[in-house]
């Protein structure tokens, strides 16, 4: 494998990429989106968090006269835009997207998350994570599909990958640095300086990664740029999800606010249910209690 097995071309998996997905854990689809489709995006953030597209608890009221920058400076990230953005709820399912997929997961998928980033300047990145961590899934099979509304670069804030994937979910510590948001962080030293890398990407483009891998992202350094982006999770909908939200929801061994995006439903029998509701994610983040 080499460092070129990393990138999807022309929207089409290939062996080489899913070998590659599997030792390092991720991929990145360049020009996956269009430049419409782009547009299209852009837009609905802007209407989301200007209140246009239902109520989300936290939203402030927005004068006539403002912009849609001074509109999303005010915010870091909107959790489960596409319970009222039926543009957003679309982009779940773009086929371009779920041909990685079920490429890398299985016939059938499922998605049970999505979160639209507006980091705006100035604002403070997200530490080292692992996201099964927070949403644990039975077979391993979580994947993020992180799609880069604005240009992404080291300046603004870029995703920072670990390459490869660690057998298991690694302690989290109390963070020190103010790059990122949250309390507490893994650390990562014993990978090296030189183990980060970051993903300096166009607008259009789509990152996949896996559940164990470690990824972060820094404070956006610039003081007019926007890093925009719509992250949504996924895994195989042949695996149930014992996920409570930290607690949000009842206890559950399979939570059911799902879309189903390929193949089909082996659980469809439990039905769905709508158990999440848009919100707000705050300034200062500690996911989870007593670590």
């Amino acid at each position: 494998m080499t460092k070129k097995d990393a990138y999807i071309k022309n929207g089409s998996i290939s062996h080489e990429n899913i070998n590659f997905y599997n030792g390092y854990g991720y991929l990145i689809a360049p020009e996956l989106l269009s430049v419409s489709e782009i547009d299209e995006l852009k837009n609905e953030t802007a209407a989301i968090f200007r209140g246009e597209r239902g109520k989300v608890e936290g939203l402030l009221t927005v004068e006539a006269n403002e912009s849609d920058e001074d509109v999303l400076k005010k915010y870091v990230a909107i959790h489960f835009p596409h319970k009222i953005s039926p543009v957003i709820h679309n982009y779940l399912s773009h086929p371009k997207i779920v041909h990685v997929l079920t490429g890398i997961i299985s016939p059938n998928v499922k998605c049970m998350q999505s979160m639209l980033f507006v980091k705006g300047p100035g604002k403070a990145g997200q530490s080292w994570h692992q996201d099964e961590f927070y949403i644990p899934t039975r077979d391993r099979s979580l994947i993020g599909v992180w799609i880069a509304i604005d240009d992404a670069s080291i300046d603004n804030g870029c995703l920072w990958i670990i390459p490869g994937k660690p057998g298991y979910m690694m302690r989290r510590v109390p963070n020190s640095s103010d790059e990122y948001a949250d309390v507490d962080t893994i650390d990562v030293s014993k990978y090296g300086t030189d183990a980060p890398i970051p993903i300096e990407i166009k607008k259009g483009a789509v990152v996949f990664f896996n559940g164990y891998t470690l990824h972060s992202s820094k404070r956006n350094k610039t003081t007019d740029c926007f890093r925009t982006a719509l992250v949504n999770h996924y895994m195989s909908a042949e695996s149930m999800l014992p996920w409570d939200q930290d607690g949000k929801l009842p206890s559950t061994e399979d939570l059911r606010d799902i879309v189903i995006v390929a193949g089909e439903d082996p659980y469809a029998w439990k039905g769905i249910v709508e158990a999440n509701k848009p919100y707000l994610r705050p300034e200062v983040l500690k996911i989870k209690a007593g670590l």
